[in-house]
Formats: C-alpha cells, sequence, structure tokens
C-alpha cells in the first residue's frame, strides 16, 4: 500500500505515527494497524489495516483528496475509478473507454465491461519489466515510460517503511522520519 500511494500521489511519505494491535489471541503477526501519514508536501494520509473487521473481504480502497476534488478506487470494482469535484455530481471513469489517456489505454488488455484488476495489474507489470529487458538486451535506449514497474529500490522502501512501523507503534514518540 505505501508503494502504491506514493506511485499513485507521485509524493514521498516522510513520516509516520503508527499503532499496531493483537486482538485475536494466538496470532503470531498483528492483525490490526493504523498509521498516519505525512507527505513531503504537507499532505497528510491514513493506511489502516485489518484482519477482523468482520464482513470486509480483501476491501482495498484508496481515496485521494486535494482542494478541488478526490479520487476513489476499489478493489472489488477494480475497472472503475471515481471522481469527486466541488460543486459536481461524481463522475464514474471504467477501464477501456475511449477517454483514457494513452498509458492508461495501453494498460488495458480488454474492452469495456469486462473485468481485469488484480492479475491484470501483475500482468501489466511483469510485461513492462519484460519489455524494458528486451530493449536493454538490444541496446535500445529506454525511456522513462520504458520502467513502469516497482524497482529494486522500492522494495527496500517497503521493507524500511513496514519496519519504520513497526518501530513506530512500540515507540513512545508520536511520529517517526522515514529514511529518504
Amino acid at each position: 500500500c505505501e508503494n502504491l500511494v506514493e506511485f499513485m500521489t507521485g509524493l514521498r511519505i516522510t513520516e509516520i505515527s503508527a499503532d499496531l494491535n493483537t486482538f485475536v489471541s494466538g496470532r503470531p503477526l498483528d492483525d490490526d494497524g493504523s498509521v498516519l501519514l505525512r507527505f513531503e508536501n504537507g499532505a497528510k494520509g491514513l493506511l489502516w489495516a485489518s484482519q477482523i473487521a468482520v464482513g470486509e473481504e480483501n476491501a482495498l480502497t484508496i481515496r485521494v483528496y486535494g482542494e478541488k476534488g478526490g479520487l476513489e478506487w476499489h478493489q472489488q470494482e477494480p475497472n472503475t475509478l471515481l471522481l469527486h469535484m466541488l460543486n459536481k455530481p461524481t463522475q464514474i471513469y471504467r477501464t477501456g473507454g475511449s477517454y483514457l489517456s494513452k498509458v492508461a489505454a495501453s494498460a488495458t488488455r480488454l474492452p469495456m465491461g469486462h473485468p481485469e484488476g488484480y492479475l491484470e495489474a501483475f500482468a501489466n507489470i511483469y510485461g513492462a519489466f519484460a519489455h524494458a529487458l528486451t530493449k536493454t538486451i538490444e541496446g535500445k535506449k529506454l525511456n522513462a515510460s520504458d520502467l513502469d514497474f516497482p524497482s529494486v529500490q522500492d522494495g527496500i522502501r517497503g521493507v524500511v517503511f513496514i519496519e519504520a512501523v513497526v518501530q513506530s507503534s512500540q515507540s513512545k514518540d508520536k511520529w517517526l522520519k522515514l529514511p529518504r
């Protein structure tokens, strides 16, 4: 989720304040956690993950709000993006529509109305990596658009994030800075 929110917003998380809990006895890992996030531009966020929210499935939901509007996406409805603008009705964007940008259209394999989502997201990552690898082997120059997949640095940052969450949850300090 940390990597996804940084990728979607283009912003780095700079500080966190975490609270991890185990409510079900015998569980070896935390089963509920909240993390307050501070981003490099002053934006704030909340990450909540739980195995004790009765009735919820793997309901990854991402909401990003700004001064003039917000975006909302639900993993359980992966082909839909909601756009909320001030004083306007909510707009619904669907996968495969002719109104998509070139980049968004290139990540779409199926016509409108066909479910994509979770598995297709991984296919896009693997496809982008294979494309970059092929260009590299052929000695062709890579552009930034060829590198549309997580890097080793992204993976390391994810591990650092998890370690910081655990450290923050165990600490009496309110906020913990994430290393660059």
